[in-house]
């Protein structure tokens, strides 16, 4: 599920990038986002009734995070190579682990991931862009929330009903942006935003959901190492873009580093599953799970 969410997304980023010089980046993310509620909503058809106030705030900030995290990292995508920007926004679930780690291996996890980082920017042929950095790490920090958030939404209850209302949260949030643009796309670019929609929004984010439900926080967060190196190969396919052996070089040690502190962050202590859960929450959250990821 976890490697078809991935492929899922990273094809749509490449459609999406297609559109940026003739809509802009913020425009397109938000046009996917309607076109993705709609189907959910038609697909779906969730209940409203019957969901505590808790339940509400899971799929309430889930959606804002969505809606946040695919702004900027196609923000980021405009200045910055794919597989930079996701490398970039990987840093989220891994900074949600490091934050409950109480080994020295999880940090030092978190410095080899610091030093992937570096041979992708400040190495010769490296990609630093000032504005492009500052949208992957705002994504990085959405994609944060999205990791515990998804598997908040995913135990709940909710489903894929919770899925489906947080999704259309993030469709209304960023709703003035697509409704102002949407006379200005052709009907060959709606189409190109379809596509995207199903393959970055709806396919990815119901397996998320899904894989939330039926193993742990610490498995899926792991997978979601895939990302990096996923959007790599999709760029060079699809945009025919490529980037500096010394840049695919970091990007594989901060996927590595970045599983790695994922998965050792989820065994500490005797309490087994408790400590799996509580080991990946950030204090100030103080909400219980994690999943996405991942994107």
């Amino acid at each position: 599920m976890v490697m078809v969410g991935s492929l899922g997304i990273q094809t749509s980023s490449s459609l999406s990038a297609s559109l940026f010089d003739a809509l802009k980046p913020i425009p397109v993310s938000s046009m996917r986002m309607l076109v993705a509620a709609i189907v959910m909503l038609a697909l779906v058809r969730p209940k409203l009734t019957g969901r505590s106030k808790g339940e509400w705030l899971g799929i309430v900030v889930y959606g804002l995070a969505m809606a946040a995290m695919n702004i900027c990292l196609y923000s980021a995508i405009d200045r910055i190579p794919m597989g930079v920007a996701v490398t970039l926004e990987f840093l989220g679930p891994c900074v949600v682990a490091l934050a409950g780690s109480h080994h020295w291996r999880e940090g030092l996890c978190a410095i080899v991931a610091l030093a992937g980082v570096g041979l992708i920017s400040f190495t010769p042929g490296g990609y630093f862009n000032p504005t492009g950095y500052l949208f992957a790490l705002g994504s990085a920090f959405c994609f944060g929330l999205y990791t515990l958030f998804a598997d908040k939404v995913g135990k709940s209850g909710s489903g894929l009903d919770g899925l489906s209302l947080s999704v259309t949260v993030a469709a209304l949030a960023t709703l003035p942006i697509s409704i102002g643009h949407a006379t200005h796309v052709t009907p060959s670019q709606w189409g190109i935003i379809a596509a995207s929609a199903a393959l970055g929004v709806v396919i990815p984010y119901t397996m998320d959901t899904l894989s939330g439900r039926i193993t742990s926080a610490r498995v899926v967060g792991t997978l979601f190492s895939i990302d990096p190196a996923m959007s790599v190969v999709i760029a060079a396919l699809i945009l025919r873009q490529t980037i500096t052996l010394m840049a695919v070089s970091g990007i594989i040690v901060v996927s590595f580093a970045g599983a790695l502190l994922i998965w050792a962050s989820g065994g500490n202590g005797a309490n087994g599953e408790a400590n799996e859960v509580s080991s990946k929450n950030p204090v100030p959250l103080n909400h219980n799970e994690n999943e996405r990821e991942t994107e």
